[in-house]
């Protein structure tokens, strides 16, 4: 009997240490948050989209209150800022795990999932706008952390941080 229950523990114990070894060999998150699902970034399309395979079919993903200068749209030339922004948001996302957490709305009109983006306990989307690589752009149910985005964005702009060293070029307005 002791034997066996010696067997069992030094068993459990072994187990346990290939899990502990194993655990740092995956860059997925060692405990997911709640109300957070892990995935892993396939591709980033811009500043603010990327791509993720769920349930084995590719997804876009949108970050949820951020907007960068534009630098995919169709027939819109690269905008002030842009091409930093998604180099920024590549260096970071891409073929990584990171953990989506939802808001109200799970899908905007284009059928892209909606989501803030957290890396460990750094929230991506915020991230973006305090370093001046976006602006916040809030699109009601999904609000949640609306009011850390403005406080955010006024940091960025009162620095000149990004694209507020020239706002206007970043976002021209259509006339």
């Amino acid at each position: 009997m002791r034997k066996r229950l010696l067997l069992c523990v030094m068993t459990m114990l072994f187990l346990a240490g290939l899990a502990a070894v194993f655990s740092g060999c995956n860059d997925r998150p060692a405990a997911v948050q709640p109300g957070r699902e892990p995935v892993k970034v396939e591709r980033v399309v811009d500043g603010d989209t990327f791509e993720i395979k769920k349930d084995g079919k590719k997804e876009k993903v949108r970050m949820i209150g951020v907007d960068t200068p534009e630098t995919k749209k169709p027939d819109t030339p690269v905008m002030f800022y842009g091409k930093e922004a998604s180099d920024y948001t590549t260096k970071r996302l891409e073929g990584k795990t990171v953990e989506l957490e939802w808001d109200v709305e799970r899908k905007d009109q284009y059928g892209r999932f909606l989501a803030y983006v957290w890396i460990g306990d750094e929230m991506l989307n915020r991230t973006l706008v305090r370093e001046g690589y976006a602006r916040i752009a809030t699109f009601p149910p999904n609000v949640k952390y609306v009011d850390q985005f403005k406080k955010d964005q006024e940091q960025a702009r009162s620095a000149k941080k990004g694209l507020w060293t020239n706002y206007d070029k970043a976002f021209e307005k259509k006339k």
